[in-house]
């Protein structure tokens, strides 16, 4: 098996990637962001993420994908989201999940929660952080494990990832996405 690794997220001005109550609000959605994310959706081989995040695009339900559970422990077809298996890493691997998705190769895009994202810091490529500085969510979901007690910047760095030059993805709202790569 041959992957490339690459996470996306856009977080909140303090690190979050949700309000209080876990959801994403319409004020941490716009829409330089959004067609980023689902062009970038739209050339990997496989999306991963948990129950709770997901990215609801048009092509969407095309998109072969891992669905993170505690719920099951054998790996099998989501009977509710086309081309989706369901995954519990504590009785499948990453690669065994793959073999079960008839996936060998290409992009994986990770896109969340914290719990996923934690799973793949060692493995990313490149993590796409998308921020949004005027956008503040008192009490929300950090987008890491460790956030807010410390920045995303830090997390990413402390796990041997390096801060490319960030781009414009909407200048009227100052919101830009960053490549972090992995160094060396």
């Amino acid at each position: 098996m041959s992957f490339r690794f690459e996470g996306y997220v856009i977080v909140s001005a303090d690190g979050m990637l949700a309000d209080a109550s876990h959801v994403m609000p319409d004020s941490l959605k716009f829409e330089g962001d959004k067609l980023f994310f689902e062009q970038a959706l739209d050339r990997a081989g496989l999306i991963v993420h948990g129950r709770h995040s997901h990215e609801g695009q048009p092509n969407s339900s095309k998109r072969k994908r891992l669905i993170l559970t505690r719920r099951s422990k054998a790996l099998t077809v989501d009977p509710e989201v086309p081309n989706a298996t369901l995954w519990n890493p504590a009785h499948a691997s990453f690669e065994e999940a793959c073999a079960f998705a008839d996936v060998t190769s290409g992009t994986v895009a990770i896109i969340g929660g914290p719990d996923v994202f934690d799973m793949f810091m060692d493995r990313y490529d490149t993590f796409w952080l998308s921020e949004a500085p005027r956008v503040r969510l008192p009490g929300g979901e950090g987008c890491f494990v460790g956030v807010p007690a410390r920045t995303p910047h830090e997390v990413l760095a402390a796990h041997g990832m390096t801060r490319g030059s960030p781009f414009v993805l909407d200048a009227a709202h100052d919101v830009t996405v960053t490549p972090w790569r992995r160094a060396g």
